[in-house]
């Protein structure tokens, strides 16, 4: 559900990350609506990637709130972070190379079963997830093999088969060329639409942040410096000035 009356699923207030003097998030608040879909744009460096290492428990902020669903989970680690219902991908592919695209899926599940092997249980959302994301004929092959595009589409895989409410995906169009990132779009809009997933994602593609997003947040300098609808923060003065100037990684 997205619009006015939607809910927030997740709300950052205030939060502040740094590491030694240098502050890589300054004070950031923003909230995640129930079944939108965020974008969380920004020139290299901006605060981006910190941002959802803060939400899904890698860094814990100095000052501010994480509250997820109506609870706190400023200070949890990333395990039980995900057992509350927040997967993620990452900037850099993260798989377990030498492992079967089943195997790997597998090791998403079982955050979700939390610690139940019921068979049935265990191999059904990932067989759902293998029809889902089109990927029957590599389901045994090694994720090291694969081309790049595909282990990105086999992380997503992952993060899906422990059934999140928030999903976080870290550029996940990265590297890929023109005809991954259509699939990529694709699967995404599918996730939103038909699981009902909120999803963050971070993206440098412009025309694929104004194609897919519901809103977007904009970063620089670890500080927020517009959120709203696509078109409203593309017009934003603040947003092509740090979009103009030198990158600041």
């Amino acid at each position: 559900m997205t619009g006015p009356d939607a809910r927030p699923l997740l709300e950052v207030a205030g939060v502040s990350v740094r590491f030694g003097a240098l502050v890589a998030l300054n004070q950031v608040s923003l909230e995640i609506c129930d079944g939108e879909i965020l974008a969380i744009i920004g020139p290299n460096g901006a605060g981006k990637t910190t941002l959802l290492n803060a939400i899904s428990g890698f860094y814990h902020p100095y000052e501010g709130r994480i509250v997820f669903d109506g609870k706190d989970r400023t200070h949890l680690k990333p395990p039980d972070v995900a057992a509350l219902g927040i997967a993620r991908t990452f900037q850099n592919v993260a798989l377990f190379k030498g492992m079967s695209v089943l195997d790997n899926l597998m090791t998403g599940r079982l955050l979700k079963m939390k610690g139940s092997f019921v068979l049935e249980a265990l191999y059904w959302g990932p067989a759902r997830i293998i029809d889902f994301l089109e990927i029957q004929a590599i389901r045994k092959t090694a994720a090291g093999r694969l081309p790049y595009g595909l282990q990105k589409r086999v992380e997503l895989g992952r993060a899906l088969a422990a059934e999140p409410e928030l999903l976080l995906l870290d550029e996940p169009m990265a590297g890929m060329n023109v005809e991954e990132k259509e699939d990529m779009c694709r699967f995404i809009l599918d996730v939103n639409g038909e699981f009902g997933t909120t999803i963050a994602l971070i993206e440098h593609d412009m025309g694929v942040v104004m194609d897919i997003s519901d809103r977007v947040a904009v970063l620089d300098y670890g500080r927020k410096i517009a959120d709203g609808a696509p078109e409203q923060v593309r017009k934003d003065p603040a947003v092509r000035d740090a979009y103009l100037g030198v990158s600041h990684d």
